[in-house]
């Protein structure tokens, strides 16, 4: 049983290789973006709060995101193995996230985090924007909104994660295929 968890900035790559890992592995996606984005799309009353923060670029409020994380677990029983894409973001999520694993007699999680300068990031996602249609990725604005939780929130959790030993880093820049097989060194070093 291993629990990962994908981090980096947006448009960092965090989706793509984790499509790969997944496959690989044979591990549960939980990717909290994908999560919310439904629940948008369903319209339900989750997904319409989700709507307008995700619209400002504002973080959803980490008791929604950690009751979705907690049931996506409970709801996979026999899961090999957890992969999280864009959780945690932030030091209280980072503990949340623990306490959710311990209670649910599962392993800590490991980070591998991707790492990518801004320029290439805004590049990545300004591209995925003309295909993804959604308006964050539309928005240099809100790009740099983004980039700016990032940094005062999110890239708090690397500390975290390495004050624990369970961090390693990936250089996210070059071809796909190479990131994924140093990501998967890493997985390997860790059976």
């Amino acid at each position: 049983m291993i629990n990962l968890i994908l981090f980096g900035p947006p448009g960092a790559g965090k989706g793509t290789q984790s499509e790969k890992i997944i496959k690989q592995y044979n591990l549960v996606h939980l990717s909290t973006g994908d999560l919310l984005r439904s629940e948008v799309a369903a319209g339900t009353e989750l997904g319409n709060k989700a709507k307008d923060l995700m619209s400002n670029g504002i973080l959803v409020p980490d008791e929604i995101v950690i009751g979705m994380i907690n049931n996506k677990i409970k709801n996979n029983p026999e899961a090999k193995g957890f992969i999280f894409d864009g959780f945690p973001r932030t030091i209280e999520q980072a503990n949340a996230l623990e306490d959710l694993l311990r209670e649910n007699k599962l392993p800590g999680a490991f980070v591998i985090a991707l790492e990518v300068d801004e320029d290439e990031l805004t590049k990545r996602i300004l591209e995925r924007g003309k295909v993804s249609g959604r308006p964050d990725d539309q928005n240099e604005t809100l790009i740099k909104q983004r980039f700016k939780e990032y940094h005062t929130k999110t890239s708090l959790v690397a500390n975290y994660y390495k004050n624990k030993e369970r961090y390693a880093a990936v250089n996210g820049l070059g071809e796909i295929e190479d990131i994924t097989k140093a990501i998967a060194a890493i997985i390997e070093s860790l059976a």
